[in-house]
């Protein structure tokens, strides 16, 4: 029996509590279809870790996304940043979701910043480097692997440096570190492969609401999100491949 934790950076959005029942289901909903797995809810943001001595039960760790800074000097942003040096060293699979991504990078020592561009808001093209699949294994196993994936965004913060030893995979036209990984056991994404377009939508309102974005600006990513889809079941079955080990092997399409 295989056994994840999430580790959960955000508080649960009324919307999101009602509809979904909250951030942890929405992310097993995603992940977690496998039978006989267990998974655990750690809510890093309100000071709730797994205990040292219980990291070992474990098979894989998600950091979600959050509203917070990832280069923030918050109590449990430094805890966190403890936590993931010490799963990097014992090799346990992390995948890291928006700021997951970025608070790894920091962990792990690169480092993390305003984007430079601004904020990122709705459904983006991302592009793999050509070699891809060197950096990685995991992904071995896919009948079909595109140049291209859009994701759901929704993000102000990006990596400036990934980690020394980090492979940057994916890139855009705004953000030059869309995922990276380092060796087999760690996985960041800027994007939000667990996101559906509702979940967007009602955060752009209440980015709105917080007056972070503007209503002009809201209105543009709104529409442009009614025209595309994100490629949500490359990047589920890519973050499956990630944390579960699939052993798997097919013929590979790079198109």
């Amino acid at each position: 029996m295989k056994r994840y934790g999430l580790l959960l950076a955000a508080r649960d959005s009324d919307y999101v509590r009602k509809k979904y029942g909250g951030y942890f289901n929405v992310f097993v909903d995603v992940f977690g279809s496998d039978e006989g797995e267990v998974w655990d809810l750690f809510r890093v943001v309100d000071g709730e870790f797994p205990e040292d001595k219980e990291l070992n039960k474990y098979d894989g760790f998600i950091v979600s996304g959050s509203p917070y800074d990832a280069y923030g000097d918050d109590i449990w942003i430094l805890r966190l940043c403890l936590l993931l040096q010490t799963l990097d060293f014992m090799k346990k699979k992390v995948l890291g979701v928006c700021f997951g991504h970025q608070v790894l990078c920091r962990a792990l020592g690169g480092h993390v910043g305003k984007a430079l561009g601004g904020w990122e808001v709705g459904i983006k093209q991302v592009t793999f480097v050509d070699d891809f699949l060197q950096y990685c294994p995991f992904m071995q196993d896919f009948h079909h692997i595109p140049h291209h994936a859009s994701i759901i965004e929704c993000h102000q913060d990006e990596i400036w440096e990934p980690p020394i030893d980090a492979k940057v995979i994916a890139y855009s036209e705004k953000t030059a570190v869309e995922a990276f990984c380092i060796d087999d056991h760690i996985l960041g994404i800027q994007g939000h492969p667990e996101y559906t377009k509702d979940i967007l939508d009602n955060l752009i309102g209440r980015l709105v609401d917080n007056n972070s974005i503007d209503m002009d600006f809201a209105e543009e990513a709104r529409k442009k999100m009614e025209l595309v889809e994100p490629d949500r079941k490359f990047w589920e079955e890519m973050c499956k491949n990630f944390l579960k080990g699939r052993k798997e092997r097919h013929p590979i399409l790079l198109c």
